[in-house]
Order: C-alpha cells, then structure tokens, then sequence
C-alpha cells in the first residue's frame, strides 16, 4: 500500500497520544483534524473553511460548548447548594421521589419532542444529581462517597432512559423517519412514521414502570449502606 494511502490516518495516533498524555480533548480533536489536512494537501483557509463548517452544521456540539460555560459559572455562584438547600426544606422528599418524578417528566417531554429541556450538562449535573444527593443528607445525614456515587448514577441513568424511551414516540424524531425510509425503500410498504411512534408506546410505559420500580428500591438501599457504613465508622473510632 502506498505511503499517501495512510496519510488520512494520521489523525490517529494523535488522538491516541493526546488522549494517553492527558491534553486537553478539544486541543487534541483540533490538532488531529489539522493534522490530518495538512498530510492531504489541504491548505490554511480550507482547514478553517471546513471546521467552522461542520461546527455550525452540528447544532448540537455548539448547544453543548455555549451550555458548558453557563453552567460552570452557575455552579460557581452556588447553584449546587441552592438546589440542596431547597431540597433540605422539603420533609417529603426523597431520592427515589425525586428522580421518578424526573424521570416521568422526561420521558413525556421526549415524547412530544423536546428532547434539549433536559441533559446531562444543563440538568443532571448541576440540578438533579444535587438535589437528590441532599434529600439522602437531609434523611440520614452524611453519606460516604460510594452513596453519593451510586446516586449521581442512577441521575444519569434515569435521564439517559427517559429520553431514549420517549423520543421514538415523537413521529418527526430523526431515528423514527430513518426507520421509516429505510423500511420503505427495501420493499417493506405501509409503515409510516405515525405507526412506529404508536408502538413505540408500549414499550416506552413498560420502560416507565420497569424504572420506577427499580428506583423504589434505591431509598431502602441507601438507608440500609449509610447504616452499614455510619457502624464502620464508630467501630474504627
């Protein structure tokens, strides 16, 4: 094979140092890219032509980079302890209370195709994740790291499967019209967007109920570990 039929994969290895070496990944996405052009012949003002581009044809990575700043100063100003605090004053709730809520909510705004109300940037991390971590604090005072882990990812989690549940109802979702098209042109006629959005239903209550269930049992869990762990502590002092 001929020494320029490998130059496209120069991005490569790049990639993987950057990545071993710990940089920055957007520095490192950005010199595999120019690395890349360069080997192909591409010149300077094709380069810049061709990452402003695609990054403004990728709405959502210019969603995501505008959101991350927001929130970082956000969380600065104490957005955390704010959702902690407000959560503290509420006797009623609960972990497990407030990510079902969450998650029903979520699901139903995926289906009516309002995907971006939510996410892992704008909601779980700065929002969610807090505000469940202090319902567990206000009930049994303070939690051991693995507690405080398990519960950021059951946040995710719930976040992750509401919305990947729920959009396939919503019938001018991307993977539904894909699904449609696809079935179409290989002979497969008379399924239209509206009948995978009606299946989709099923599926998206049994996911539902399936994941309430599950986070029933988080609550419990919880009051079970800290006890377990708040014994080990007076034992060892």
């Amino acid at each position: 094979m001929e020494m320029a039929s490998w130059l496209p994969l120069l991005g490569i290895p790049v990639v993987v140092l950057g990545f071993a070496f710990k940089f920055n990944p957007l520095i490192v996405v950005t010199v595999a890219g120019l690395a890349t052009g360069l080997a192909v012949g591409m010149d300077i003002p094709a380069l810049l032509e061709t990452f402003g581009e695609k990054f403004l044809n990728s709405r959502q990575l210019a969603t995501f980079i505008l959101i991350l700043p927001v929130i970082g100063l956000l969380e600065r100003y104490g957005l955390k302890e704010r959702a902690q605090a407000w959560i503290a004053g509420i006797r009623s709730a609960t972990t497990a209370r407030i990510l079902m809520l969450y998650f029903v909510v979520r699901e139903a705004t995926a289906a009516l195709g309002l995907i971006y109300l939510g996410g892992h940037a704008q909601t779980v991390r700065p929002l969610l994740a807090p505000m469940a971590e202090g319902a567990a604090s206000n009930q049994y005072g303070p939690l051991p790291p693995s507690i405080r882990d398990r519960i950021r990812a059951h946040a995710a989690a719930c976040d992750n499967i509401a919305v990947f549940f729920g959009e396939d109802i919503f019938i001018a979702f991307g993977a539904v019209l894909l699904m449609s098209a696809f079935l179409q042109e290989n002979g497969i006629h008379g399924i239209e967007p509206l009948h995978i959005g009606l299946w989709a239903i099923p599926t998206a209550i049994s996911a539902l109920i399936i994941h309430l269930v599950r986070l029933s049992w988080l609550d419990a869990s919880i009051q079970r570990d800290v006890a377990a762990w708040q014994r080990n502590q007076e034992q060892q002092s």
